[in-house]
């Protein structure tokens, strides 16, 4: 109830921003979004940070699916906040964030001083596939009113995906920032969990069981597995072509054009896939961006050869 109180409350006050400019609305707007944050991670025992598109509804999909199987949750009641606490006090409340608006709130960008004392589960993938799953995300799916607040190109602007992945700001370099603000704030959490997307492609039982240890909540092994075939690419794929409800926030697995596979959200799940969508001389300009940036990004510029970004296996 807490959640949905604060949400509503956040909404309510934006609402009534209509009559500003422009520019002046967004700011207060994505303030507010930021107040909204600051309490429900307070309240929250766990914060689940990812970047868009770094595969957070399947790894969700995959925690509902163990909880339901190991724990007597109902088949239709998936991970939001504090619901399948109420059910089972086991369980910890989770808060799914992109920390953006956030930093508005605190008037932070170097660092995401808000999580310092929290427990932090950090789901992070391959930015230059980031980049480009974003990309069809904002020319399929995304709400208009979503790209003006966040700074993506207008909707229906004619921009290529080389164009949004090289230079536009939630683009590549959008991703990149994002890793390197985690790489100085998760130091400081209080304990931290950093899953990768391509650890969890590659041994998804296995790191879905280190998450579960992480969290407090372990599962049978039959459990994990089940849980496994069930949050399958094609499973859900097949899910989200049948719009199926998947229970957080009374969602639905929905494709924006069921003819175009591209607008799906459970599009490919390819580990590498980028490269197929631009020339040698566009993959190396990515290569280049991601060289030029401080750190190690969680990996992805340990093995930068030209063609690959490889990222450690061992999760923080």
């Amino acid at each position: 109830m807490r959640h949905e109180l604060v949400v509503g409350l956040g909404y309510g006050l934006g609402r009534g921003l209509f009559f500003l400019p422009a520019e002046k609305r967004i700011g207060i707007e994505r303030w507010i979004r930021g107040w909204e944050e600051a309490r429900l991670l307070a309240a929250a025992d766990v914060a689940f940070v990812s970047w868009a598109k770094s595969g957070r509804t399947w790894l969700r999909t995959l925690l509902s699916r163990a909880f339901q199987l190991g724990y007597g949750i109902p088949a239709d009641a998936a991970l939001e906040f504090d619901n399948l606490k109420r059910l089972n006090p086991r369980i910890p409340s989770v808060y799914f964030t992109h920390g953006n608006y956030i930093r508005d709130y605190v008037g932070r960008r170097d660092e995401q001083p808000a999580f310092w004392g929290k427990r932090v589960l950090l789901l992070v993938r391959d930015p230059r596939d980031t980049a480009v799953s974003q990309y069809f995300q904002w020319r399929h799916r995304m709400h208009p009113a979503k790209k003006l607040l966040n700074a993506y190109p207008p909707h229906g602007a004619d921009v290529s995906l080389a164009d949004f992945v090289l230079k536009e700001p939630m683009g590549l370099s959008g991703v990149l920032d994002f890793l390197e603000v985690w790489e100085r704030t998760l130091p400081k959490v209080q304990a931290a969990h950093t899953v990768r997307y391509e650890t969890l492609r590659r041994d998804t039982a296995g790191t879905l069981g280190g998450i579960l240890e992480f969290l407090g909540t372990p599962v049978a092994p039959e459990f994990v597995a089940q849980a496994v075939e069930y949050a399958s690419v094609e499973n859900m794929r097949k899910l989200e072509a049948e719009g199926t409800k998947v229970g957080y926030s009374g969602q639905r697995l929905k494709p924006g054009d069921a003819a175009n596979p591209d607008s799906f959200k459970v599009r490919r799940g390819k580990v590498g896939g980028w490269q197929d969508y631009l020339t040698e001389a566009e993959i190396a300009e990515v290569q280049a961006m991601v060289a030029a940036r401080p750190g190690e990004l969680f990996g992805y510029k340990s093995a930068v050869d030209g063609q690959n970004v490889g990222p450690r296996d061992a999760s923080a």
